[in-house]
């Protein structure tokens, strides 16, 4: 392995991990260099098994031995090494999940060629908590949904916060930004499938009774927090579809309802 020990905060060689709590800088930063942090020992050997490719290791050196058979599948890969402290200072948080790695971003996967035999897709517009994001994705590959799309000013799926909430579950699922918003849910249309919101409408039928239909092809559009979807984007749905509500709760958090419509509407054979 090619080992480099750390003495500086400001070594120019380990910038990929400064200011990993500026979420403002970072989710613009990672995408544009093409890249994205995996923190953890979990999360970095699930990415390398989905055959992303390392830029770099950062870590304590008490971690080295636990990943030693990582390294030396990348030996020309620098390993660098620092104390608990001058990690901190670099990424300005304690790092407590053994490893990080600054990976290369893959290559983005051709929206006909994601939706190619796919039978179950989510869709999400706008949801920019990244622990929603990577908790959805967590539910996506856990219950079988096929592919997941994300509307330009979704959350990043690749942040390290969804990536560290998904369990790495995000290299499993295929997924895809979207460039136009919600025009693009026309490719869904000319693929066949049935695209339904996830919206308290007056006519929005009940998550059973969209279930009983079992669409060949479903498509479930996810709306933001708070604010929830779009008109632009209800316009362009087939139907809209809700979970009922008991005891005066109008409505789940995202995340636990994409839980819960994804196990519902599975194809049914």
């Amino acid at each position: 392995m090619t080992l480099h020990y750390l003495e500086s905060p400001d070594d120019p060689r380990v910038s990929d991990y400064t200011r990993l709590t500026d979420v403002h800088l970072r989710k613009v930063r990672e995408p544009a260099e093409g890249m994205y942090i995996a923190e953890s020992s979990r999360v970095l050997r699930r990415a390398l098994a989905a055959g992303h490719r390392p830029r770099s290791f950062f870590l304590a050196e008490k971690w080295l031995e636990d990943l030693a058979d990582v390294f030396s599948d990348f030996p020309d890969v620098p390993v660098y090494i620092g104390s608990a402290a001058l990690l901190e200072d670099i990424t300005g948080f304690h790092l407590h999940r053994g490893a990080m790695a600054a990976m290369h971003r893959p290559a983005p996967v051709p929206l006909p060629e994601l939706l190619a035999g796919a039978r179950r897709v989510a869709v999400l517009e706008d949801i920019v908590d990244h622990t929603n994001v990577g908790a959805i994705f967590r539910s996506a590959a856990a219950l079988g949904v096929d592919a997941v799309l994300v509307s330009p000013r979704c959350g990043d799926p690749l942040y390290r916060r969804s990536v560290r909430v998904s369990m790495g579950t995000v290299f499993q699922v295929p997924w895809a930004r979207l460039e136009s918003w919600p025009a693009d849910l026309e490719v869904l249309h000319g693929q066949g499938f049935t695209v339904a919101a996830m919206e308290l409408t007056g006519d929005a039928v009940d998550l059973d009774e969209l279930a009983a239909r079992n669409p060949e092809k479903l498509a479930l559009v996810l709306g933001t927090e708070g604010a929830g979807m779009s008109a632009e984007t209800l316009a362009a749905v087939d139907l809209a579809v809700k979970i009922p509500m008991r005891a005066g709760v109008d409505s789940l958090n995202v995340a636990a309802a994409s839980a819960v419509a994804f196990w519902e509407l599975r194809p049914l054979d």
